[in-house]
């Protein structure tokens, strides 16, 4: 009790602070989202997303190198297809010379020990800007999981590490996981994102890869019918549970900072590593408002990346990870 009990005795300075911090934000904790494009010495600005890039191969080679020389130890990948190349079947995601396969064995080839995450869903494939294929107006689900169980094992002959299908389809990660095994592929791992909210968070990364949904007649508008519904709290859970069984090794929330609740509810409600999604819209505004000098840059990037770990991430996938873990070093 007061005054033998002092709490702002372990505050005095910053010293005695950081002796008695709970939270550490470090580079093991990152996953660096990178975009790539078709091309050589293509670097090409996100206008939505300042600061960030689509990268052509030659200068993703560059970009991984030296993530990898500041401590940064994971990459997830993601590609800008052609769109005379996108369909309704995903077929060139199974292309084994397509942009994501090319740009995993890159990766690998410009740095081994790195690891290599892939975003495992239909949206830069498709004509539509759907996580699925698309038929008398309905996204299909089965039809949908097996074009993603086959693009799974595509990405894991390429020499991916880790694949992250970030569709939300039922049954996906059973189906993924089961023809991993088939094909000998027991190593390659499964981050799903378990808790992917249909989220208005979103537009800057759909800015990046040119996949938002079509406007078009008898197209779904969005993508309600498959990711979650921002209110729902104890489906998360439900979700999540649900690809553990599957198989999964590592289960996502996204987006971050308006789900913490959830971070916390799926951390305490499971065994295994949980990843969270610092998106692109979450970005894009402390960018947008450290330009109008409204905000400290820094200090806001570190305090919301404190608070989705300590709201229970073991990893972080963000836009920020280079240039927070090039400040805290």
């Amino acid at each position: 009790m007061y005054p033998l009990r002092r709490n702002r005795r372990l505050r005095t300075n910053e010293s005695i602070r950081s002796l008695v911090r709970e939270t550490v934000i470090s580079p093991n904790d990152f996953i660096v989202p990178l975009f790539v494009v078709e091309g050589k010495n293509v670097k090409e600005e996100i206008g939505s997303m300042p600061g960030y890039f689509r990268l052509s191969l030659d200068l993703l080679e560059k970009e991984v190198k030296e993530l990898w020389n500041l401590g940064l130890k994971s990459v997830l990948l993601f590609v800008k297809v052609s769109e005379e190349l996108k369909d309704n079947a995903g077929k060139e995601a199974l292309n084994p010379e397509g942009l994501m396969q090319r740009s995993i064995k890159t990766v690998k080839n410009a740095v081994p020990e790195m690891i290599v995450m892939t975003d495992v869903a239909l949206d830069p494939y498709s004509k539509f800007g759907h996580d699925g294929i698309i038929a008398d107006g309905k996204v299909l689900n089965d039809d949908t999981t097996a074009v993603l169980a086959e693009m799974s094992l595509s990405h894991a002959k390429a020499g991916a590490d880790i694949v992250a299908p970030s569709d939300m389809m039922d049954g996906r990660i059973f189906e993924m996981r089961s023809l991993l095994e088939d094909e000998g592929f027991h190593d390659t791992a499964i981050m799903s994102y378990s808790a992917k909210y249909a989220s208005a968070f979103y537009g800057p990364f759909r800015d990046a890869l040119d996949s938002a949904p079509v406007d078009a007649a008898n197209i779904p508008k969005d993508k309600k019918t498959y990711q979650m519904d921002p209110s729902n709290r104890e489906e998360a859970i439900r979700e999540t549970l649900m690809d553990i069984e599957e198989g999964a090794d590592i289960v996502m929330v996204k987006p971050g900072l308006c789900y913490l609740d959830i971070v916390r509810d799926i951390r305490n409600a499971v065994n295994i590593p949980v990843a969270v999604y610092q998106v692109s819209g979450e970005y894009a505004m402390i960018k947008a408002a450290a330009e109008k000098g409204w905000l400290d840059h820094d200090a806001v990037m570190l305090e919301q990346l404190t608070a989705i770990k300590r709201a229970g991430a073991n990893m972080i996938a963000s836009y920020f990870a280079k240039e927070a873990v090039q400040l805290i070093s």
